[in-house]
């Protein structure tokens, strides 16, 4: 395993139709969904960016730099493709690819992705019975990318089996399920009732 941390990038393009739009900026326990992924991701990387489809879609001044998606139109396989050209102008060789909906992500993902990759293209956790590719390690190929994409490939779950991939089990005895998603206003007010400070 390498001793390079992998870069990791956050998610933050979706509509969030379900939320009433700008996912990325609804508040929880005092600050945005965005900046508690941010700071999950700065935790845990020196090497940190945000793939978004448009720069109108982040209204806070980032941090860190913000990926613009080179294709439109094909769902979240346009962040990973975001995340392999950062990761490789940084020299990484893998990259954490990870939502903006997601506060409660272990402290320990990257490590033990990384132990679980292998020689494999992709590691994933899974949790109650569900894979999670928006919160996966991959090994940074992008000529792989490049032609799944151009044969019309979008689905993350088939790119993972397309490079190989290693499903990291989690169990399911998670409360709250470390892996959950916030998607409209009942996910916000569940996580807003259960987060609570946390060590890592």
């Amino acid at each position: 395993m390498s001793e390079t941390r992998p870069a990791i990038v956050v998610a933050a393009g979706g509509d969030g139709d379900r939320m009433g739009g700008n996912k990325p900026e609804r508040e929880l326990a005092g600050r945005s969904l965005l900046n508690h992924s941010l700071a999950w991701a700065m935790a845990h990387s020196d090497e940190v960016a945000i793939s978004v489809r448009s720069k109108e879609q982040v209204f806070e001044q980032p941090t860190v730099p913000l990926l613009i998606d080179r294709i439109g139109g094909i769902g979240p396989i346009s962040a990973l493709d975001s995340a392999f050209r950062f990761a490789a102008q940084q020299g990484r060789e893998m990259v954490m690819l990870i939502g903006c909906d997601q506060p409660f992500l272990p402290s320990n993902l990257p490590s033990m992705l990384q132990l679980g990759i292998g020689a494999n293209g992709c590691a994933l956790p899974v949790s109650h019975g569900r894979d999670h590719p928006m919160a996966a390690l991959w090994r940074v190929n992008r000529s792989a990318l490049a032609n799944y994409i151009g044969g019309g490939g979008q689905s993350l779950w088939r790119f993972a089996d397309a490079v190989g991939v290693t499903r990291v089990d989690w169990g399911d005895g998670c409360d709250p399920d470390l892996f959950a998603n916030i998607n409209d206003p009942a996910a916000l007010a569940k996580a807003e009732s259960q987060l609570s400070p946390r060590s890592d």
